[in-house]
This record gives structure tokens, sequence and C-alpha cells, in this order.
């Protein structure tokens, strides 16, 4: 199964001005393609040009990295477009993902937070995450490409903090950067997609 890279779900200036359409065009059309071209020569190399992107990353994981870097950053790009949309973010959660944030996470507050901690102190580039983990909710870092798949976790959030996604518009100041993810541009019912999924 080959790797293809999504269209975004919306068009590049839909999530102005908290990421702009320069920021998602270099993103976008060059990082996630760049992932995209080389995890299919590499997965063709390795194989496994059949698999799925999850079991590539699985699979990889330890034994080849130049596969898994490649396929586990298209793995989290082809979800992190969709965990953000215009007019997203802030604390209107649905029904049962607030239920879990509240019981797992302790409430909206501390999962705000606990996840932009998860980002700013995730040193040199990686991911902040919330994973669902033996049934409940957890928040993670993780270094480069890595993602809580290879650590028996089901993503269902996360954000990138490799400076290309932040540096056009917020240029160091990735707090900020993670401040306007979490407050204007989650996609919660994305993440309640993934959510129910993951807990069926």
């Amino acid at each position: 199964m080959a790797f293809e890279l999504p269209a975004l779900p919306y068009d590049y200036e839909a999530l102005q001005p908290y990421m702009s359409k320069e920021t998602l065009e270099y993103h976008h059309d060059k990082h996630h393609k760049a992932y995209v071209d080389n995890g299919n020569k590499l997965a063709a190399e390795a194989g496994m040009g059949d698999l799925s992107v999850e079991e590539v990353v699985k699979q990889s994981f330890g034994k080849n990295a130049g596969l898994f870097n490649n396929a586990a950053q298209h793995y989290n790009h082809i979800h992190f477009w969709k965990w953000m949309k215009k007019g997203g973010g802030g604390n209107k959660l649905p029904g049962a993902l607030q239920k879990a944030v509240d019981s797992d996470l302790g409430g909206y507050d501390k999962f705000k937070a606990d996840f932009i901690a998860a980002g700013t102190t995730q040193f040199g580039s990686g991911w902040a995450w919330v994973s669902v983990k033996d049934g409940k909710l957890a928040i993670s870092k993780t270094p480069n490409g890595e993602n809580p798949l290879v650590h028996g976790a089901t993503p269902v959030l996360g954000v990138d903090v490799w400076e290309h996604s932040y540096y056009i518009d917020y240029r160091n100041a990735r707090p900020k950067y993670l401040e306007a993810f979490v407050d204007s541009l989650i996609n919660w019912d994305h993440v309640l997609e993934l959510y129910e999924k993951a807990k069926a």
C-alpha cells in the first residue's frame, strides 16, 4: 500500500493568523511530500511496500532508521493536518472526550498546561501527544518522528514541534505556537473519532 500525500482538509489560508499560508505550503507541500517520497522508496527496498503505514512504522522501529523516520513522520502528518481546523481549539470538547480528560488528565486546564509543557520541554525536534494507553488518556513527548504507536499506545492528538511547523510564524517562541494550537486550532471532532476507535 504505497504512501500518498493527502490533500489538506482546508485551504492554505484557513488557519490564519495562527498558522500562515506560507507555513502550510512549506510544511505540507515540501516536508510531508518528502516523507512520502522517501518512505515509498525505502519501504519498497525493505520489502514492506504492501503494508499499511501503521505496520511499516511498527516493523521498522529499531531496525531500519531511515524507513522508520519517514514512515512515522508520514503517519504523524496524516493526522496532524486533521488535528487542526479553522475555529478549532478551546475548551468546548465533545462530551465523551471531556469526561475522559476530566478523569484521566485532571481536567481541561491541567491537560492544557501539561500538553504545552510536554511540547515546550521536548529538546530539539519531536512531538507532544495525547494517547490512549491501557484504556486511559496519557500525555507524552517523543523525539524526531517517533510516536506512541511504538510504545503500545494509540495517539489521539499530536502537535508537531519541529521548527518547520512554527518558525515562520513564531520564530523561536515555541510555547506561543503551542498555546495557539490548543486555544485556536485543535479539531476536537477528529480527536473524538480517534479516541472512540482506540477505546473500541
